[in-house]
């Protein structure tokens, strides 16, 4: 079953604040704790789904990912907090109620002080051919994102300096408030749960840690990449804040239309016209191939307009395993549209002696037609 919404399931608007959100998640989290609710599958269900939404709109990075890509940008890559995959609800769900209900709740484990400072996702629209797609290639491509600061080495302190611990929070990265009956916990607003204070900023990055760039990188495009394949290179998207972990960089794989083949998965199709003459009598054609090759059909005799033919391995390659799909030729009996007049005259002949043998699809059409007459 595919995925809700995360704005759906939280009830809020892609334009809700941070606390709008954690107020949403909140209710939601009391009203369908398991605690609440044992033995309730469908409260445990809501209750996961909740946090799942949570863990992704709560953290900055994961948020612009799911506003760019959705529940795409989850998919195929390593799990873990600011990065790519399933979500975790055994790990998440502890690390979630540390922010509400303090590190006592569930046994929670205490946050990465490096997870919110990790670099944004890209992402890169790459246009092929079809024989690009089918051949595989190596290319050089270049976008705008941001560095590691060399003066500094991430650290986003001046050279000779270190950071000290954050004013509001002490160094411990998160900070405590009473809410009612609950005790919360939430990640500082003012060093976002580094734990660390910049007091003598790098000149080059103004204490950042990252630095624009424009950036050249040498990409592989694998023998039978289809339109809309989405290649993930982890770690090539922008740099951490404060040296915090690298986004990754997504290739979107946009593949031309093609002035013969179409594409279906791994298989191929186009069309080749034939004449009348070819058709009743037989013959043999050559037609090209996508390696830019030729392979030969034998045409039968009596061949019908729209009979396919099948090529077997003369297809795309599969991305994953061995081999290729197939290449199907369909062959339409084009009719001459000039004639000249012994052609004419020998078409007039054809006709006189051409019998209902040679036209059994005729034939059977008009005794059909006669029966529903007299009918």
């Amino acid at each position: 079953m595919a995925k809700r919404d995360y704005y759906e399931v939280l009830g809020v608007d892609k334009s809700a604040n941070p606390d709008q959100i954690k107020s949403a998640y909140r209710k939601l989290a009391v009203k369908f704790h398991p605690d609440k609710n044992k033995g309730d599958k469908a409260a445990e269900e809501k209750f996961k789904e909740a946090s799942e939404a949570y863990h992704v709109l709560s953290n900055a990075e994961r948020k612009q990912s799911y506003d760019n890509f959705g529940h795409a940008a989850f998919e195929n890559g390593g799990g873990g907090r600011g990065g790519f995959g399933n979500f975790d609800f055994s790990g998440s769900f502890s690390d979630i109620f540390e922010d509400f209900f303090g590190e006592g709740f569930g046994g929670g484990r205490r946050r990465s002080r490096r997870s919110n400072n990790r670099g944004t996702d890209l992402r890169y629209d790459l246009s092929i051919s079809l024989e690009e797609a089918y051949s595989g290639k190596k290319q050089d491509i270049k976008f705008s994102t941001s560095e590691k600061c060399d003066t500094c080495s991430g650290s986003g302190s001046k050279p000779g300096h270190n950071a000290g611990a954050c004013s509001m929070c002490g160094g411990h990265g998160q900070v405590r408030s009473s809410q009612g009956f609950f005790t919360v916990q939430q990640t500082c607003p003012q060093c976002s749960g580094s734990g660390e204070e910049i007091t003598n900023p790098c000149s080059s990055c103004s204490g950042q840690g990252k630095k624009q760039a424009s950036k050249r990188l040498s990409v592989t495009i694998p023998k039978g990449v289809d339109d809309g394949t989405r290649i993930r290179l982890a770690g090539k998207g922008e740099a951490g804040s404060r040296g915090g972990s690298n986004g990754d960089l997504y290739l979107f794989i946009n593949v031309y239309s093609h002035e013969l083949f179409k594409r279906s998965d791994e298989n191929l199709f186009f069309e080749c016209p034939i004449s009348i003459a070819d058709a009743a009598l037989g013959t043999s054609i050559e037609i090209p191939t996508i390696d830019g090759g030729k392979a030969k059909i034998k045409i039968p005799q009596g061949t019908q307009s729209g009979k396919q033919f099948r090529l077997k391995g003369k297809g795309m390659p599969y991305m994953r395993g061995n081999g290729n799909g197939d290449l199907y030729v369909q062959v339409n009996t084009e009719v001459p549209i000039s004639l000249n007049k012994e052609q004419k005259e020998l078409l007039e002949k054809f006709r006189e002696i051409e019998n209902e043998k040679s036209n059994p699809s005729i034939k059977k059409f008009f005794q059909k037609a006669k029966s529903f007459w007299k009918n």
